[in-house]
């Protein structure tokens, strides 16, 4: 389980099949406080740590996984978004993530609007109507608060804090981004489903 507040921009070191894909992800987390077997957020996809080294991890990633995420872009050199799985006693800064991506989202449109950037996202037809206004969603791992909603498109403001500690300040149109609906949304509308 994650928050979606992301503590770490870590890096692919190289990415190679071996059955499942085996990625290296640099990082500055202290890896000697890292369990083998411990799971990391790495863009939002909750993997499971099976090397480390000094300042590196390895993770596999199945085939499922690559086809139903952004993994299949990873590319050396190519930047994520890092979070360490929350422990009993740490602060919920952002919203309950379970690291379970849902599906893919496309940036659609990207505009500053003063400091901040306002990014467009169109989610898949049968993941919209999840999303609410003022509601949470996780984009590449990061827990973010959704402004407006139209139709499957649905807008996000990422202030200077957020684009310099994330992956955030290099999005572009074009890009596909890991959505992780809200788990309550989820189980709202399954109750709204059998009543």
């Amino acid at each position: 389980m994650f928050t979606g507040i992301i503590t770490d921009v870590g890096q692919v070191r190289s990415v190679e099949m071996r059955g499942d894909l085996r990625a290296r992800i640099g990082t500055r987390y202290d890896m000697h406080s890292v369990d083998i077997g411990a799971s990391i957020a790495c863009d939002g996809v909750c993997l499971t740590v099976v090397d480390k080294g000094a300042d590196w991890f390895d993770v596999d990633i199945s085939a499922e996984t690559v086809s139903k995420t952004n993994v299949k872009g990873w590319t050396e050199g190519h930047r994520i978004n890092l979070e360490r799985a929350l422990k009993v006693g740490d602060e919920l800064g952002g919203h309950i993530v379970s690291g379970h991506v849902d599906g893919l989202a496309e940036i659609v449109a990207v505009r500053d609007e003063g400091d901040s950037t306002r990014v467009s996202l169109r989610a898949p037809e049968a993941l919209a109507k999840f999303i609410a206004p003022k509601g949470s969603v996780a984009l590449n791992g990061t827990s973010l608060t959704v402004n407006e909603v139209e139709g499957c498109t649905f807008g996000i403001n990422f202030i200077p804090h957020t684009k310099q500690s994330t992956t955030w300040g290099q999005a572009a149109v074009g890009d596909a981004v890991n959505l992780e609906i809200d788990t309550l949304a989820r189980y709202v509308a399954r109750l709204q489903e059998m009543s």
